[in-house]
């Protein structure tokens, strides 16, 4: 047991902790963006940035890995010369992809606007249209420095991210919306580009010193020799694809909502500027909230694949069957407290957030959307964890299908739902629960066969789910006698987390050795 928690808690790495860190920035980025671009603003913003982060996901999201990997490869055979010539031609490659995918976004200006059906929204795309470049070469230079197992200058290139959006993007924001609203978006879109330039710079002059520091290259190895950039090419090409392809599925998705949800409110009766407004509020606000304890689930999930990949390699089962009900297991710890605390929170940690920004009215619509888009949050961290068992396993297109087959559901959902008078925007949050049981579901069992281990009712639903049914009466029972505020919000978020340790600990939810692991690894990196 303790085996199994050190091999998770390890998984919990710089970049996973940055990543929450990055996430909770970012709520709190959207707070004063919210109050000086107001609702409709925010919408405005909103419609723009889907099809920047699926275009970016396009052109960057595989090509990093593959450029850390084989640079880590050729740097383990003491092959400096082939890592440089990686990188070299990987920069080259993401300039060129980069370049096209902003080019494009520039000369699509027009049609995107028609697709959103947001007009205010064309200078938007112009401002974040560079930004898909900038990105791109970025991207490059995480993955060779990744390749060197130095993730630090990656993480604090993203911290500039998220802590430059506050000091340059809300800044424009606020100059914007002298002018007019659509100014007010373009500003806090401008604001991003802008900052993803300060996070190149950092990294760019990390790489020069990095290389500086370094002995000039040697000569090849006898009998080795330093491949040509095309047959770098291709290997990039070769192991980034199935990649990009995972990870365009949900912005995909994103973006068909960006341009689906407004249209169809539209239809359902709405007026434009309702509608704007309503999407503004769940993607702005409700989503970025559910966002951040997801990204806990992703950082535990990393140590799965490597574990799972490293006992079929040598076709350890018993460790295999370990690791993966392990790696389930956390996801269920974390997921039904965080989904359960959540919706019944829902008002409370809006209010917390957004009350200077959200009427009464415009706040018990963010209220009852979170309430039924928090419960995502247990289906998205098993999905994460069920699908890295798969990729563990060597079953990497499983979780691709099952994940093609969810957001084909939830299009469909949209569509129906949100245009059905009565329902418009309610329906968003309805799909998603669909998507992610449509993707759970397949994969749970393709885990427990391809794993050769039984479904663990008891510590996989009984346990962590009565652990936090015990919470949420304890948390139902104290917001019908205390007075709301902000104090009391953080009271109830505290006493809930505590009722739920105290009662996951008594019915062995959580073990001595989870925590011990924990502990362990909080000690390590120090």
């Amino acid at each position: 047991m303790a085996n199994q928690t050190k091999s998770i808690a390890k998984g919990i790495s710089v970049l996973g902790l940055t990543g929450i860190i990055c996430k909770f920035v970012g709520v709190l980025y959207s707070i004063p963006l919210a109050r000086i671009l107001g609702d409709k603003g925010l919408g405005l913003f909103q419609t723009v940035f889907p099809t920047y982060n699926l275009l970016l996901t396009l052109s960057s999201a595989g090509l990093p890995v593959a450029v850390s990997r084989m640079v880590a490869h050729f740097l383990a055979r003491e092959d400096r010369p082939n890592a440089e010539k990686t990188f070299s031609v990987a920069l080259k490659l993401l300039l060129a992809i980069g370049s096209f995918f902003s080019l494009m976004m520039i000369l699509s200006n027009g049609l995107l606007v028609r697709l959103v059906g947001v007009e205010e929204a064309s200078k938007g795309f112009y401002v974040i249209a560079p930004c898909v470049m900038i990105v791109c070469i970025l991207s490059a230079f995480r993955g060779y420095i990744q390749g060197h197992q130095d993730m630090v200058p990656t993480a604090i290139s993203q911290l500039i991210e998220q802590v430059g959006k506050v000091a340059v993007s809300l800044p424009l924001a606020a100059i914007g919306m002298k002018k007019s609203m659509a100014e007010g978006a373009a500003g806090a879109l401008l604001g991003i580009t802008v900052v993803e330039a300060l996070a190149l710079v950092y990294m760019m002059i990390l790489v020069l010193i990095h290389r500086r520091r370094q002995q000039p290259l040697p000569a090849p190895a006898e009998g080795s020799k330093v491949l040509s950039g095309s047959a770098i090419t291709r290997q990039l090409v070769t192991i980034s694809i199935p990649i990009t392809i995972s990870a365009c599925i949900i912005p995909l998705a994103q973006f068909i909502d960006s341009a689906l949800m407004v249209n169809r409110m539209v239809t359902s009766g709405l007026t434009r500027d309702a509608a704007t407004s309503l999407y503004g509020i769940f993607s702005g606000m409700v989503i970025r909230l559910i966002n951040i304890p997801t990204a806990l689930a992703l950082a535990i999930s990393m140590s799965l694949v490597p574990a799972i990949s490293s006992a079929k390699s040598i076709e350890d089962h018993a460790s295999i069957v370990r690791e993966a009900d392990t790696g389930i297991r956390y996801a269920a710890l974390i997921g039904f407290p965080c989904s359960i605390g959540m919706s019944l929170l829902a008002k409370p940690i809006l209010a917390f957030f957004y009350s200077g920004t959200l009427t009464p009215e415009r706040l018990q619509t963010a209220a009852s959307l979170l309430e039924i888009s928090s419960l995502t949050v247990l289906l998205f961290t098993v999905v994460q964890a069920t699908s890295s068992i798969l990729q563990g396993l060597h079953k990497q297109k499983i979780p691709m299908y099952t994940m093609i087959a969810g957001v084909a559901c939830k299009i469909v959902l949209n569509y129906t739902l949100i245009g059905t008078p009565g329902i418009n925007i309610h329906g968003g949050p309805i799909a998603s629960l669909v998507c992610y049981s449509v993707s759970m579901i397949p994969n749970l069992y393709f885990c427990c066969k391809y794993a050769g281990m039984k479904f663990n009712w008891s510590g996989w639903v009984l346990r962590p789910g009565l652990a936090a049914a015990a919470m949420g009466a304890v948390l139902f029972l104290l917001r019908r006698v205390l007075p709301e505020g902000k104090i009391v919000t953080i009271l109830l978020i505290a006493l809930g987390a505590g009722v739920y340790l105290a009662a996951a600990w008594l019915d062995h939810a959580l073990s001595r050795e989870d925590l011990r692991g924990l502990f362990h690894r909080k000690r390590k990196a120090r």
